[in-house]
């Protein structure tokens, strides 16, 4: 990369609008330095700066919560929030989906729970001790996908915090 981008190259390069990067500066969240002439002229840490900012965008986060998020205001504590705001709305449209496949005939036997998931792990062959193992393959594996897939049995929030933690003090 040239030591000293135009907006339209930044833009090209980032793969935002000219005018996304005008407002990301009027917001303060980009500073370009400015040529001789008056031109703005971004480097390298605009690059990374406009790449964080989509990465956040993408989150779904608002642009004062980046802001926020950009002076190392909160730190993850921001993330964190939204993490769990997407969770709450996930389990919202689970729940909404499965009221349209019952009202659609689509779901007879309803949703994957915790007790049928037990019965087929039983069913297939696994004792307890293989379930548990199981579990904390799984944790130590993908800790995220773990809490996902407990959530995505309807399980809460403190039996998934204690099924996590026994999964950890299982050494496989």
């Amino acid at each position: 990369m040239s030591a000293a981008l135009s907006v339209g190259q930044l833009a090209r390069l980032c793969g935002v609008s000219r005018a996304t990067l005008l407002y990301y500066e009027g917001l303060g969240l980009l500073c370009p330095q400015r040529s001789a002439s008056g031109y703005r002229r971004y480097g390298e840490p605009d690059v990374r700066r406009v790449q964080q900012i989509r990465d956040y965008r993408a989150t779904g986060l608002g642009m004062d919560a980046i802001a926020a998020l950009l002076a190392d205001t909160p730190g993850p504590a921001l993330l964190q929030d939204r993490l769990r705001e997407i969770h709450t709305e996930i389990r919202r449209l689970r729940e909404q989906q499965a009221v349209l496949e019952r009202l659609l005939g689509l779901a007879a036997d309803g949703p994957m729970t915790v007790a049928r998931w037990t019965a087929l792990q039983h069913a297939a062959g696994m004792d307890d001790a293989a379930m548990q193992r199981w579990h904390a393959l799984f944790e130590q594996q993908s800790p995220q996908a773990h809490e996902d897939f407990l959530r995505s049995l309807g399980v809460d929030e403190p039996e998934i915090a204690r099924i996590r933690g026994w999964s950890r003090g299982i050494s496989v």
